[in-house]
């Protein structure tokens, strides 16, 4: 092959150019590959434009992968009996030429087999094993690779919203929200990433008997429906913690917040009944049942400005109420009560609410697949369907959830579960790296069960046969944190804001559901006009405002001298419009701008 000129770059810098790219390419990898280059720099040549990068900075992303030469891998079974010997170490193997650390730009110009039978002559490198080409989180899925790269990416989101047991020391940490799976469970399907990282210290599914069919209109689309009886005995409950903190805060001038139960005589005093959950040091007694409209932390604050002085030269100090309250629609019992000091030397108090979670229509449950569905119904557990052997699901699943998503990982997860259920031992579902299929079939017909997973149910309400078999299979799923209790929110009449006169945003604040300019253009295009009028209008911030038929800006309401006149002609031919605030608002603004607003009046009633 003729010499060929290329450019250089290190570190994204051009620094100059080589009348020979690929002699130079091939220098520099093997002076890396016998020690003499840090094994950490990587060297990555681009044939169609005949550019050489030499990256050495830090933040690259690299992972090992054996050398290829010749054809053949630089480890060999020689190689692998020295490492477990003793006689090398993984940095002798590294240093030494046998393994390589490729980054995102090397790989890209690298031509990398998955198993030692896949290579071929042009092969560069060779994985250590198939199952490293995947994130730590990726690989706990088991059977993988026969799902869809966007699902599996979904699954491996969805695994960080799981509810398990979050650390050994639960009860006695104070983060402000946490979950607590009641009974979970090991995996039957397990990967061998799962083994590494020691889950079962931490576990977080439970294993779910599904069925995959229709139940009644229950479960269309992504929704599940749960067994009533499995809900009972404690499937997918968790217990949910919140923190509430408060500190008596120390003020110039030597005065101090104090937690205590705020006298009648207090600024604000809220009456009897709001803390009556209180012990006589302010602070909620253990195990007490609270909700947002009782006091967890009793406090009182100073005045904020100095009382005058009573007859008797006497300064009578009139405190102020500060209490706190459990956030709104998170009521629960008082878990644990801890009485603490901050670097001030303040005390400091904090208390921690526990809520039973029980599953409810609106709840989120996930397998690995991403397969993620919101319950639609719990259906008591006489009326599920069961099995010959009287066998009645934890959840049925839609049919319509695989065929478009293509998740053939999560039936064979079924079908392997249901295996590994019946022999009584784990089966691994390690990607590239599984226990066969039809060593779990073999099991199934041992019990006298169908090797394809599938069995006839019966109806639980009628007694009557199903038509068809139904696939069912044993399943980790997980309970997700996106609970419906935590989400739901409505409003009839409640605050509004002081400048705009519209409802509050937020849920903590009473708020009302955004109906915003997207949601108003499909009243448009629907032409519902009068619903339009009512949600921007009636239901936000009608206002009905006097505008002077002259100059058409707002008039004034003298509710005192009992007149009505324009600010700027004076004129009394002023009519009344129905307007919202905020337009109202934009009307002042402007004016404030220097810019003449002008209504003009049509129908004068």
């Amino acid at each position: 092959m003729a010499a060929q000129e290329g450019k250089v770059f290190v570190n994204g810098k051009l620094v100059g150019f080589h009348k020979d790219i690929h002699k130079l390419t091939k220098d520099l990898v093997a002076k890396r590959r016998s020690g003499k280059i840090d094994p950490h720099v990587n060297i990555a040549l681009h044939e169609d434009t005949l550019e050489l990068y030499v990256n050495t900075d830090s933040g690259r992303v690299q992972r090992p992968v054996i050398v290829v030469e010749s054809g053949k891998p630089r480890v060999t079974k020689e190689t692998i009996k020295q490492v477990k010997d003793g006689k090398l170490t993984w940095n002798d193997l590294v240093l030494q030429g046998y393994i390589e650390y490729l980054d995102a730009e090397e790989e890209d110009t690298s031509h990398i087999a998955l198993r030692e039978e896949d290579i071929v002559p042009k092969t560069t490198h060779l994985e250590i094993n198939p199952m490293g080409i995947f994130s730590v989180i990726s690989s706990m899925i088991p059977f993988l690779e026969h799902n869809l790269a966007g699902k599996t990416l979904h699954g491996a989101k969805v695994f960080k919203q799981a509810v398990g047991i979050p650390a050994a020391n639960y009860n006695l940490r104070t983060d402000t929200e946490s979950y607590l799976l009641y009974y979970p469970q090991r995996e039957l399907v397990r990967t061998k990433t799962l083994d590494f990282l020691n889950t079962d210290q931490r576990p977080m599914i439970q294993n779910f008997v599904v069925a995959i069919m229709p139940y009644m209109g229950f479960n269309v689309l992504d929704s599940v429906v749960l067994n009533k009886g499995a809900v009972d005995r404690g499937l997918g409950r968790a217990a949910y913690f919140r923190n509430y903190e408060s500190e008596e805060t120390r003020y110039p001038g030597g005065q101090v917040d104090k937690f205590e139960i705020p006298n009648e005589e207090a600024v604000g005093h809220l009456g009897e009944d709001p803390y009556k959950k209180l012990g006589i040091d302010g602070l909620a007694e253990l195990e007490m049942s609270v909700s947002d409209k009782d006091v967890i932390i009793g406090k009182t604050s100073p005045p904020r400005f100095l009382e005058e002085i009573t007859e008797f030269g006497v300064i009578q100090e009139k405190r102020r109420e500060a209490s706190l309250f459990p956030r709104k629609g998170k009521p629960g019992v008082v878990d644990r009560v801890i009485l603490t000091e901050g670097t001030s030397g303040a005390r400091i108090a904090k208390v921690k609410v526990r809520s039973n979670m029980i599953p409810e229509p609106g709840d989120k449950f996930a397998s690995k697949h991403g397969q993620k569905g919101v319950l639609g119904a719990i259906i008591p557990e006489e009326d599920m369907p069961f099995t010959e052997s009287g066998i009645r699901p934890d959840l049925i699943l839609n049919p319509h959830a695989i065929p478009t998503r293509m998740t053939i990982g999560h039936m064979l997860e079924m079908l392997t579960g249901k295996s590994a259920a019946l022999g009584g031992k784990t089966i691994d579902g390690t990607p590239f790296n599984e226990d066969p299929v039809e060593d779990s079939k073999k099991i199934l017909e041992q019990f006298g069960f169908r090797s394809d997973g599938k069995e006839a149910f019966y109806d639980g309400r009628t007694g009557r046969k199903i038509e068809g078999e139904i696939y069912t299979g044993i399943i980790a799923y997980r309970r997700l944190f996106h609970m419906v209790a935590h989400k739901l929110q409505a409003r009839s009449r409640g605050p509004v804001q002081i400048l705009t006169r519209q409802p509050t945003e937020g849920k903590e604040k009473e708020g009302g559901l955004r109906f915003g300019e997207m949601e108003g253009e499909t009243l448009v295009g629907h032409g519902a006009a009068m619903l339009l009028q009512e949600k921007f209008i009636d239901d936000s911030d009608k206002v009905t405002e006097l505008v002077c038929d002259n100059c058409g800006v707002i008039a004034v309401n003298d509710q005192i001298r009992k007149k009505r006149f324009c600010p700027m002609c004076e004129s009394t031919s002023v009519y009344p419009v129905q307007m919202s605030y905020g337009f109202k608002l934009l009307l002042d603004e402007l004016k404030a701008l220097g810019i003449y607003p002008k209504m003009k009046l049509v129908d004068r009633a």
